[in-house]
């Protein structure tokens, strides 16, 4: 099953981003808010069989959101299925 985000609302310093399937079918969601230095980014995703194609997904957004403010502190909390999904992001 391929998975997409689909906007739901965005803004300067803001983003909601429903997270679809292939038959756009929402099964979850990520959302970021960046605040002076800091870039608060939280997620959840129901479906478990998607984990790594959900990392796929977010690691590169992330780390482009990170190249519009190099300085960015990322304080982040992503879940799948309820329990807690950790990535890398790299500096650059």
């Amino acid at each position: 099953m391929q998975i997409y985000f689909s906007p739901e609302f965005i803004n300067q310093n803001a983003q909601v981003l429903n997270i679809v399937t292939d038959r756009n079918e929402a099964i979850g969601y990520l959302s970021f808010l960046i605040e002076e230095s800091k870039m608060y980014v939280f997620s959840q995703l129901q479906e478990e069989g998607v984990c790594e194609d959900y990392k796929d997904l977010v690691k590169p957004y992330l780390q482009g959101l990170m190249k519009i403010k190099p300085d960015l502190e990322v304080m982040m909390f992503l879940a799948v299925g309820g329990k807690k999904v950790d990535i890398e992001l790299d500096k650059e």
